[in-house]
Order: structure tokens, then sequence, then C-alpha cells
């Protein structure tokens, strides 16, 4: 992948969020099938030069894609949510879990990122990872007011579409998509409004 383009240090208030980001020894093997999450192919190549949390792939035409991913609505039974329903809007990807104190403190920040874009063609998505309660998960939603949709995936199954070199251990992630759904920016680390907002809006405006 060429044209990644690192960013620097983080103001001194996020401090305590980086502190504090959670990190999950675990892999995606022994991901389940049926009515599990599914995820498979796609041409993305995750390249972090330095270690580091933000990285940016330009220009668009060197970004790689997903592989298919989809999975089970985390609040609606019998309802699959899948990337391929958003055909030609950009999309903000959230790796989060109820029991992830950075998610809980980066929830206000992404709704408010949502709220400012969605009438730019701008869908977020959650994929909500190892939380075998279900109904745990929910309550999170239910209690940061989050109204965009989540993919339940407790045994970390979608993650496979992000490509083998991703480091699907560090919880939260965010990723942003464009209306290719290539990816055009990483974020290993919990978001702040500013931080993120500006990026999906140039994202948006990319012809």
């Amino acid at each position: 992948m060429t044209g990644v383009k690192p960013t620097g240090g983080r103001p001194s208030r996020l401090l305590g969020r980086v502190v504090l980001a959670v990190v999950v020894l675990v892999g995606v093997s022994g991901c389940g099938t049926g009515s599990d999450a599914v995820a498979q192919g796609g041409t993305f190549d995750f390249v972090a030069p330095g270690g580091q949390t933000d990285i940016f792939y330009d220009p668009p035409a060197d970004r790689g894609t997903l592989g298919a991913l989809s999975g089970p609505d985390l609040m609606t039974d019998g309802v699959t949510v899948d990337l391929a329903d958003y055909a030609d809007q950009v999309v903000v990807l959230n790796l989060w879990g109820q029991w992830c104190a950075p998610c809980r403190s980066e929830a206000d920040d992404l709704e408010r990122a949502y709220a400012a874009t969605q009438d730019l063609g701008v869908q977020f998505l959650g994929i909500n990872v190892r939380d075998p309660q279900r109904d745990k998960a929910q309550d999170f939603v239910i209690d940061n007011n989050v109204s965009y949709p989540s993919i339940y995936d407790p045994p970390m199954a979608t993650l496979t579409a992000l490509g083998g070199a991703f480091p699907t251990s560090v919880i939260p992630s965010t990723l942003v998509l464009d209306r290719q759904h290539r990816v055009a920016a990483v974020f290993l680390r919990a978001l702040l409004t500013e931080d993120l907002q500006p990026v999906i809006e140039r994202v948006a405006a990319e012809q």
C-alpha cells in the first residue's frame, strides 16, 4: 500500500483515553459460521509505519477494499446487517465492546460525528465484539443513545474482512471507508468528534 501518511502526537487531554486503550489478546481463529457474522475476500493491506495510531491511505486509487462483511443486527433478531447495503455511501466502521472503557468514552463523540455528517451520504456501522451477553451490549447502545446499527459478533468473525495484518487486538478501532468502500483511514484509539468529523467530511467530498 502506498501513500500512507501517519500523524504525530495527540493533545494532552487524550492521554487518559490512550492510556486506557483496551488491548484484547484474541485473534480471529475459530470464528463461527451459520448465523454468526461472515466476512471474506478483499484487497486491503494494512500498513502502520512506526506504530502510528492514525493512518491515512492516499491517493484514493491506491486504497484497498475490505472483504464481504455482514452479520446479525445487535438490536433486532432475524435481521442481517451487510456492508453492501450501503453502496455509494461513506461508511465508518467502529469496533467496540460494552466491557471497553474507551469505547464508552468515545460513544458520544462518534454519535455527534454521525449526526453532523449523515446528510453527506455517510453511514456509521458498529461491530460489537467479545460480548457473549447480548443484552449487555444492547444496554450499551441504549444507555449511550447510539442511533446507528451494529453487527453482533462475539467471536470477531467479521474482522477477517480487515485482512490478516490488521491489529484486531486493539479495541476500539475505527475505519473510514470511501464511497467505493476502500479504506481511507484507520484509527487505532478512542476518538473525539474533532478527530473524526474532518476526515469523514474530506472523504465524503472526494470525487
